[in-house]
């Protein structure tokens, strides 16, 4: 019944708008979403924070509009954390089996996984995850869940994920000064995929991208680990921008254009179809051709998958994703990103959107809201495991101690 009453929380602090989404348990093992809150902000630029008073308030905002929606009070949250300083490595570990019986168990897993941590790493940066691969027991390669298994040597391949700590230490006393305790902090890449892969697309291999406004996440899987994660420090905005100054206008106009009348495909624009500029602000005037405003974010989308293939290009996965390219975040509203995305990276691309919640679907089945839920459903899942985790291991203590005790009645 506990469990139930349980609430949790995800907090996407972005460059234009912080998300908050709030989900609770249901009877089927999933969660219900009861709450979502939406507040615009200027204190982030490129995923960091860069004003602290303008972000605090921003965050306060979102969660009181979600509380609202709730009808719960939020204590703590899963926030994410982005921006260009994220970057990944893969790193093997080593170690000989504990048990006598040559029994491999959870704990010989976590001391691979410390093992494969001592790495040498920026000093102004710290290690936020360490997430488990692909592992071998005595030679045996491929293994996905070595507990249980019989060997004498454990070794193991885990995806570490590390961040600059100035943003982490200046995202944290924004998250105190809005009053909330931050349950765990998850690199935007990693909650958006959370939200929007499916088991298939993982093993098969597939990249998630993750459009911004200012940021593109990107984290690829395969054998339903990832493999490489980044952030490009590039995102609809700059298309945004490319307008504006295409058809010397203001942003804000540039912005109306892009979401009202905007596609990636000039091919798909007849020439003679204009954009009325007076119909979307009365200070504007003069007629503006829709097919050069596709073609100026065509542009611009090509650049930023061109980039997205070069970190492809990096671990040779070029065109090698069966599972293909998942496209969310605000960006990938854009008509026909899908078509771009799948010319230039050479994969099969959709346009990905949270999947598996109940509750106030409604509200969150939409990509700008991936990474808020994303970092709800990560803290929901972790939780169930640390407790399935952690039960099995005092399990084990417990039968250990036992056997002792019985031991010392024994003749």
């Amino acid at each position: 019944m506990a469990k139930r009453e349980e609430i949790y929380t995800g907090l996407d602090i972005g460059s234009f708008k912080i998300t908050t989404v709030v989900g609770k348990p249901n009877d089927e093992g999933s969660l219900d979403v009861i709450g979502v809150g939406v507040s615009h902000t200027t204190g982030v630029r490129k995923g960091i924070v860069n004003e602290i008073e303008e972000t605090v308030s921003g965050i306060s905002e979102s969660l009181e509009l979600a509380e609202r929606m709730a009808g719960v009070p939020l204590g703590a949250a899963t926030v994410n954390i982005n921006g260009s300083h994220v970057s990944s490595i893969s790193s093997k570990g080593a170690v000989a089996v504990g048990r006598a019986d040559q029994e491999v168990t959870f704990e010989d897993t976590l001391r691979v996984e410390e093992a494969a941590k001592a790495i040498q790493i920026s000093a102004n940066k710290d290690i936020l995850h360490v997430i488990p691969g692909i592992y071998s027991v005595d030679g045996q390669e491929g293994v996905k869940d070595p507990v249980g298994m019989n060997g004498v040597r454990l070794e193991g391949e885990v995806h570490i994920v590390a961040v600059s700590q100035p943003a982490v230490k200046n995202l944290k006393k924004c998250i105190s000064q809005a009053g909330i305790a931050i349950q765990d902090i998850i690199a935007s890449p990693i909650a958006t995929a959370k939200a929007v892969a499916e088991k298939r697309e993982m093993e098969l291999g597939c990249v998630v991208l993750d459009i911004g406004s200012t940021t593109t996440g990107i984290v690829v899987f395969e054998e339903e680990r990832p493999l490489h994660t980044a952030v490009l420090p590039i995102g609809s905005a700059h298309i945004t921008n490319d307008i504006a100054i295409g058809l010397r206008t203001s942003i804000d106009v540039a912005e109306k254009v892009k979401i009202k009348y905007g596609t990636c495909l000039p091919k798909s624009v007849q020439e003679r179809e204009k954009i009325d500029l007076s119909e979307i602000d009365m200070n504007e005037e003069g007629m503006i051709s829709r097919k050069q405003v596709a073609e100026i974010i065509e542009a611009r989308l090509i650049e930023i998958f061109m980039l997205v293939k070069e970190e492809l290009r990096k671990i040779r996965r070029d065109g090698m994703l069966p599972g293909g390219a998942l496209l969310s975040g605000g960006g990938a509203k854009l008509t026909d990103i899908d078509a771009v995305a799948r010319g230039v990276l050479k994969l099969p691309s959709v346009i990905a959107k949270p999947h598996h919640l109940s509750g106030m679907v409604d509200k969150v089945y939409d990509p700008r809201y991936s990474t808020a839920v994303g970092l709800m459903l990560y803290q929901f899942e972790e939780n169930e495991g640390r407790i399935d985790k952690s039960s099995t291991v005092l399990f084990d203590r417990s039968i250990k101690f036992l056997k002792k005790i019985f031991k010392t009645f024994l003749p």
